[in-house]
């Protein structure tokens, strides 16, 4: 079994107007994203490429919106709590450092993650 390109836990993924998980997970594996409750059953997938996914104007600095087949998901990507938070910190977020990074580590982990196995970046 390969590695996951892409493996965030702790993820709260809501589709308006409710939460259906505070503990999922996201994975980027062989070309799908997959959205997965706590407990690893899935929510939803689709190929990469049908995936549209970014970061609004509204949304905090940990949060990402997707649409995947049709349905939009808002995705809290927590990166310093619950199971995730496995990158290192970047240089503006660690400590005594001013500043905020440009962009948040998760959710911009995600986004990164998400063009790269789409072959959009």
């Amino acid at each position: 079994m390969t590695e996951p390109e892409f493996s965030a836990r702790g993820v709260g993924i809501t589709r308006w107007p409710r939460s259906l998980t505070r503990a999922g997970e996201v994975r980027i594996e062989g070309g799908r994203l997959a959205l997965l409750t706590s407990y690893g059953s899935e929510i939803d997938s689709a190929p990469v490429t049908a995936v549209r996914a970014g970061r609004p104007w509204f949304a905090g600095p940990d949060e990402a919106v997707a649409t995947v087949n049709g349905t939009r998901y808002r995705l809290t990507l927590h990166g310093k709590g619950r199971d995730g938070g496995t990158a290192e910190p970047s240089e503006s977020e660690r400590p005594g450092r001013s500043g905020r990074s440009e962009e948040p580590e998760e959710s911009g982990r995600f986004l990164t993650a998400l063009k790269r196995a789409a072959g959009r970046g």
